[in-house]
């Protein structure tokens, strides 16, 4: 139990109006015959006996509700009501327009955001518009009728720019992941890790902050020796990458749609017949998805090579075991990162 705030207004326990306490406490409630564990509010009375001096109002009642509620989302793998209304937020849409939007009922987004809880498949749709602007365009086209011409350029509109920005990367990210759906699972050839593209922009990011010059073959063997200190250290990797044997050396699965990802920052510069990538920080990223241990490992990293050319990487690659006991394009396992040492 904790005090939230003490609060000005009638009390129905003494019939006086005065100051109230605000508390909190973790309770349980029984949702759909599930017990989950939320945070309850209510009120308590300083004039009143102990153990009568308790109460809820309508408004503390509605949100405990909707707490238990969410909780439950938690626990069930669904969106909270607060993602929703996120969601709606980020589309710039009232309730009733993505309702029409989805073809759906006008109450249904409303009732999801206040009391009632999604079936997965209504869920399923959320999360998959959530994260694909591109489809929202294609539900609210197919739902066209429904909206008046002036209301349906506006909300055309917005989420013709939410395509042009958030769409073009969730679009790119699932190019690299169909790179990876032979690699869905934990294994030697992952470091035991799913692939992580959050974490992947981050890394990067963070090196082309820290050092002058970063090309994309040296950029790449970074990675590997990231990934392979991390499986020696923690025994799993950092990114989830896939590295195959090359002949510059290791590089994962997919390296071309690593650098086409939007969240990865590069200028690219045409030489001849060749196309150099130059890397640079993405100021606009979440860089605490990097906890003090991947930091740890990535400053090795950069401490170890950053002198290094990247003719002195390759070179440096190409003595390490994991290189010479594999074959060309074969599959580097993670066993080898006990062979590595920074």
């Amino acid at each position: 139990m904790k005090v939230s705030k003490n609060i000005y207004k009638e009390c129905p326990l003494c019939g006086e109006t005065h100051e109230l306490e605000l508390r909190t406490r973790i309770s349980h409630a029984k949702i759909k015959d599930d017990d989950v564990e939320y945070e309850e509010y209510y009120y308590v009375c300083p004039k009143s006996p102990e153990g009568e001096n308790e109460f809820v109002d309508g408004k503390t009642h509605n949100m405990n509700m909707l707490n238990a509620r969410n909780m439950y989302r938690v626990k069930m793998g669904l969106m909270t009501s607060e993602e929703i209304v996120k969601l709606r937020e980020n589309y710039k849409m009232s309730q009733v327009d993505l309702a029409k939007t989805l073809g759906w009922g006008e109450a249904t987004i409303s009732r999801y955001e206040s009391n009632l809880i999604q079936y997965e498949a209504y869920d399923s749709v959320l999360r998959m518009i959530r994260l694909n602007s591109y489809l929202t365009y294609g539900f609210l086209k197919k739902n066209k009728e429904k909206f008046s011409e002036e209301k349906y350029a506006d909300i055309s509109s917005t989420i013709a720019r939410e395509v042009k920005t958030s769409g073009r990367e969730y679009l790119r990210r699932q190019v690299l992941e169909s790179e990876y759906i032979d690699f869905e699972e934990e294994s030697e050839w992952n470091g035991y890790s799913v692939l992580n593209i959050d974490k992947i922009e981050c890394i990067i990011s963070y090196f082309a902050s820290k050092l002058k010059i970063l090309h994309k073959i040296k950029l790449m063997k970074l990675l590997w020796y990231t990934d392979m200190l991390n499986y020696k250290q923690c025994g799993k990797s950092m990114t989830g990458l896939v590295y195959r044997h090359h002949s510059m050396g290791a590089l994962p699965i997919g390296h071309d749609e690593i650098v086409e990802l939007d969240n990865v920052l590069v200028d690219k510069i045409e030489e001849y017949e060749l196309t150099k990538y130059d890397f640079y920080p993405n100021n606009k990223l979440d860089m605490t998805i990097l906890d003090l241990n991947d930091i740890g490992i990535l400053d090795k990293v950069i401490s170890k090579f950053e002198s290094f050319s990247t003719r002195d990487i390759v070179e440096y690659m190409h003595k390490e075991k994991a290189y010479i006991e594999t074959g060309n394009m074969e599959l580097i396992s993670y066993s080898y990162g006990e062979n590595v040492d920074i």
